[in-house]
């Protein structure tokens, strides 16, 4: 059709601008919308509501299914006040379970005409055109975007515009695909962890039927609630960090961290800075800010084990941050908060130690809030056989074969006296696993790694350590026998310095026994 004023000149189709301008302020708008959220249900209505807009197209719905799933749910409606239709659509059910059965496009000018369509939502108009196209991620249908323009005139254009809008939208059901996907691969690996975590660290891992060991777990249950301080107490070698470990990821607590620290490991300045962190510049060597293991706790537990060796000096800190919750970096002078549960755990006869003057008597009892002893190995022989096949079944998923305790074996370990307790225990099985070709444990695999069937009754008592008639070499190898060979244990019963210890083995050619 010519224009009018000028002949021979195609008319200008302004109504076809006019869509063209909608179409492009359409896109604009739904790209920026789509750029802007990651939540899929907020930005499928304000798409919706952009078509409504910009191109006058009022009523509209968006249909998505489930990864791997078959048929869609109205997700976003544009045209309906109120809540949400629960509405779905099965594969090649109505016009849009026709989109999800064959992928193609819909375009309809009078939907009337079209007996597929179910009017579900009652929404639209039957006497005006209906449009719905597939949205796509890579190959597979993930759902379908209906809409109805007001008139049929400019049909093919409005389609066009309700499949690039299509086309954006799949690209954010992608993204959001992949993000749930991420995500459940995170929760599944996060439980797993647990999972692993509290069967390798809860109660799974504290062996032992034996009348002690029922208390220890009622006592664990029972302080697991709370954020009390636990002081563990026990000889060396017993287990005291299985303990502090099944309280801490049996609490409320169990999501925060569990931070370690020995502090018989360190001399006291450098335990100073371990525990409680310094500033830049505060010595030689701090190059950085480093924070201290109760910084690293916060929120969680901190364990620290051997609290008895700490000095006197080194206790008064200690006490302000268990008392108050406050800390201050070496090097620092702010006053730094901490929300930090302490299990602590020791060997040393601590009332024994605050009566000398060598441990404060006020830090005692803001340790000894709950204390939880743990028996020696000897103290509960019944529990032996139990824990050495739990024990070997660890070494023999480290090994890849079945590994079996036989009767003859279980006759030695129960003899046996344990000075090194559990440790002691594990080393030996340890020990007897890899010089056993058939992976049986028997009585004479155990006497070659250095037990004897003879009860701990009718053995020789323990030899005197101050008896004056002993001679140097006697009284070292004396006190390495009563500890289980664990120079450090010896070197505390012969009131000398681990290095001292040491320094005799070497002179005095003892040789050593690894129990």
């Amino acid at each position: 059709m010519d224009d009018p004023f000028y002949p021979g000149i195609p008319a200008v189709d302004l109504a076809a601008i006019d869509r063209l301008e909608a179409a492009l302020a359409t896109v604009y708008g739904v790209s920026q919308v789509l750029s802007r959220s990651l939540n899929l249900q907020e930005t499928l209505r304000e798409v919706l509501h952009i078509l409504d807009r910009e191109a006058d197209i009022h009523h509209s719905v968006v249909s998505l299914a489930e990864p791997g799933e078959d048929g869609a749910v109205v997700s976003a409606v544009q045209g309906i006040r109120g809540p949400l239709p629960i509405v779905r659509y099965e594969i090649g059910e109505g016009l849009t379970g026709a989109v999800l059965a064959g992928g193609r496009v819909i375009s309809i000018p009078r939907i009337a005409d079209d007996d597929r369509f179910l009017d579900r939502l009652g929404m639209f108009n039957e006497e005006r055109p209906f449009i719905a196209v597939p949205i796509k991620v890579g190959d597979e249908i993930a759902g379908v975007l209906a809409a109805q323009p007001e008139t049929p005139e400019g049909l093919d254009q409005y389609t066009q515009l309700i499949e690039m809008v299509a086309n954006l939208i799949g690209q954010s059901v992608r993204l959001a695909w992949q993000v749930a996907r991420e995500k459940r691969e995170l929760t599944d690996e996060r439980d797993t962890l647990r999972r692993t975590v509290k069967r390798e660290f809860g109660f799974d891992n504290i062996v032992g039927h034996s009348r002690d060991m029922k208390r220890i777990f009622d006592q664990i249950r029972q302080v697991a609630k709370w954020n009390t301080t636990v002081l563990v107490r026990g000889e060396t070698g017993t287990g005291k960090e299985l303990i502090a470990n099944a309280i801490h990821f049996n609490s409320p607590r169990a999501g925060g961290p569990f931070v370690k620290m020995n502090c018989a490991a360190l001399p006291e300045n450098l335990l100073e800075s371990e525990l409680f962190g310094h500033e830049k510049g505060a010595f030689t060597g701090a190059v950085t800010q480093r924070k201290g293991r109760f910084e690293q706790a916060d929120g969680g537990t901190l364990f620290l084990d051997e609290i008895g060796e700490v000095s006197a000096a080194f206790q008064a800190k200690l006490l302000r941050i268990l008392q108050e919750g406050e800390l201050e970096r070496v090097g620092g002078s702010r006053t730094l908060k901490v929300n930090v549960r302490v299990i602590a755990a020791t060997h040393r006869d601590l009332e024994g130690a605050v009566e000398d003057g060598g441990f404060r008597e006020d830090l005692y009892y803001r340790l000894n809030v709950m204390p939880i002893y743990v028996p020696a190995l000897r103290e509960r022989l019944e529990d032996v056989p139990e824990i050495a096949r739990h024990l070997l079944a660890r070494v023999g998923r480290d090994q890849g074969r079945e590994l079996e305790l036989v009767e003859s074996g279980v006759r030695v370990l129960l003899a046996h006296h344990w000075p090194g307790n559990v440790r002691e225990l594990q080393n030996c099985l340890e020990r007897a696993a890899v010089m056993s070709e058939s992976g049986q444990i028997d009585r004479e695999l155990l006497q070659l790694c250095g037990l004897s069937d003879t009860p701990a009754a009718l053995r020789p008592a323990a030899v005197d350590l101050d008896d004056p008639n002993l001679s140097e070499r006697d009284r070292v190898v004396a006190a390495l026998e009563q500890a289980g060979w664990v120079q450090a244990k010896a070197a505390r019963l012969l009131n000398m310095t681990p290095r001292q210890i040491a320094y005799r083995v070497q002179t005095l050619d003892i040789p050593m026994r690894h129990l």
